[in-house]
């Protein structure tokens, strides 16, 4: 470290440091560091590339490729729709649609208050009753714009 560090690149120096010696340690580092920071800001991969060893192009290629990681801030609540054929023969496009209209967003969106992200996920396994959703890490099985509205703007205690 030549120059002073954002407090976000230090920490992300740190989790890269604890993760240095295991094999394969960037996929562990990137889930850990949005954990910390609620997403993987641009300051953090550097210090991530001189720890691990590795080319900025790699890390920014990894996070490119997996659509759970995040490069900007989300909203306080993840709300993921299920895209999969099953749901979508149960109407989670009709649901995504009207979900985008009253969020006022559209896929990877947040809501101008910074309250809600909305994203498409790819079968949550809840097949049998679809469509399904998750809002943060709870699973919303037959879900409707309602139910899931509500759910997503609740505040968390």
């Amino acid at each position: 470290m030549t120059r002073e560090e954002t407090p976000n690149a230090l920490r992300a120096r740190e989790i890269a440091a604890a993760h240095a010696g295991m094999d394969g340690p960037l996929l562990p580092v990137l889930h850990a560091v949005q954990h910390a920071l609620g997403h993987i800001p641009r300051e953090t991969l550097a210090p991530m590339a001189e720890e691990l060893d590795l080319s900025l192009a790699e890390i920014h290629g990894v996070i490119s490729f997996y659509p759970d990681f995040r490069t900007e801030p989300g909203g306080r609540r993840m709300l993921k729709l299920c895209r999969a054929e099953a749901c979508q023969a149960m109407g989670a496009e009709a649901l995504g649609d009207e979900l985008r209209a009253r969020l006022g967003v559209d896929w990877h969106g947040t809501t101008a208050d910074g309250a809600v992200t909305l994203e498409p996920v790819y079968c949550l396994g809840l097949c049998a009753c679809g469509p399904a959703a998750l809002v943060d890490e709870t699973p919303v099985a037959r879900a409707t714009p309602e139910r899931l509205e509500r759910l997503a703007r609740e505040v968390t205690g």
